[in-house]
């Protein structure tokens, strides 16, 4: 008679969960958490100091002008998070707009017409300026620095060539103009002493949109890996060259955008305006956690940066102090920010854990 042995299973090699993440260390991960914290203290500042500050209409007012750097800062922030500048943001937002109205005025033409072809053009710098960059191998500061010079030129020129003057024909009497100022230019609510402009509305539209893009979609990680290391997103199939031209077209469609508030905002356009406005954008992303070196960043981040700016400006103002240190301000908080974002990401490199 056999008789069968049964042997026990090995014993199970059980490993030691790795130890979890302090609140403060998720926190200080996030690219934005150092213009939230700076965004708090601005604001308590200014409320204690400036009581005009405190009031419906001030904040009305500061969300708006927070909305005319943030439009655009949600665009430059996805470009540098791919690792790229553009430094002709500013005076494209211009060209668009004087692009719209020139040419319906002078041909005649619907509104809705210029609108249309201001954006095409607009696509098509965005366009040129990444193909160029991708081309040639130069660096977007440098290509997007001849665009700029290029742009203000004719911006100046097409201008006074046409009207005689430096800014455009009023257009508010002209076909189209109500409904494209509804769109671009209203205020759709208004209590108490707080009015909301609609550029409030898209502003944050368009930071939820980025923000989807960036964490819920294969071309959010394309973003990222292009901005980190483009040689090994390249390896690893990322399109490159497409993911960056997509991006230059992305600031320029809402530097078309912008510039269609400015029009039916204004009825006019001042050719000469924009010019370094780019960096007010640029800065605006820095602010909120985007690196100089591209691969880190966040549309959330860049919309408290633009608030922050927006804040400061008008705060100045109500605190009845000379509006020249705004410039000042913003030196400071490029610097203070750079600073900030480098300590917070060395800080959190040191605290993650490490994983088998």
């Amino acid at each position: 008679m056999s008789q069968t042995l049964e042997t026990a299973p090995p014993p199970v090699e059980r490993t030691a969960e790795p130890p979890r993440k302090s609140l403060l260390t998720i926190l200080l991960e996030r690219p934005e958490i150092g213009a939230f914290v700076a965004a708090v203290a601005i604001f308590v500042f200014f409320f204690a100091v400036a009581p005009p500050f405190r009031s419906l209409a001030a904040f009305s007012t500061v969300l708006y002008d927070s909305s005319t750097i943030g439009i655009m800062a949600v665009g430059v922030a996805l470009l540098m998070i791919g690792g790229e500048f553009d430094l002709s943001a500013g005076v494209a937002v211009i060209t668009a707009a004087l692009t719209a109205a020139m040419l319906s005025y002078e041909l005649s033409l619907n509104l809705w017409v210029g609108a249309i072809v201001a954006l095409a053009l607009a696509l098509t710098i965005g366009f040129a300026n990444g193909w160029l960059v991708m081309k040639t191998g130069i660096p977007s500061f440098l290509v997007t620095l001849s665009t700029f010079f290029m742009l203000q030129g004719i911006n100046l020129g097409v201008t006074k060539l046409l009207t005689g003057t430096v800014a455009t024909t009023n257009v508010s009497n002209m076909d189209g103009f109500d409904t494209l100022r509804t769109i671009f230019a209203s205020s759709p609510f208004s209590i108490g002493g707080f009015t909301l402009r609609i550029t409030v509305v898209w502003w944050l539209f368009f930071v939820a949109l980025a923000t989807w893009l960036l964490i819920r979609t294969r071309v959010g990680n394309w973003i990222f890996a292009v901005g980190g290391n483009a040689a090994s997103a390249r390896a690893v199939g990322v399109p490159v060259k497409a993911v960056k031209i997509g991006l230059f077209m992305g600031v320029g469609s809402l530097a078309w955008f912008y510039g269609m508030h400015r029009l039916y905002a204004f009825s006019t356009v001042q050719s000469g305006e924009g010019v370094g406005n780019e960096f007010l954008y640029i800065i605006a992303a820095v602010v909120g956690g985007c690196l100089l070196t591209g691969g880190y960043g966040s549309p959330v981040g860049a919309a408290i940066g633009a608030f922050i700016f927006g804040m400061t400006r008008q705060g100045i103002v109500y605190a009845g102090w000379d509006p020249s240190w705004y410039r000042f301000f913003l030196g400071a908080m490029l610097l203070i920010a750079v600073v900030v974002n480098l300590y917070v990401r060395q800080y959190a490199s040191s605290r993650k854990v490490p994983t088998k």
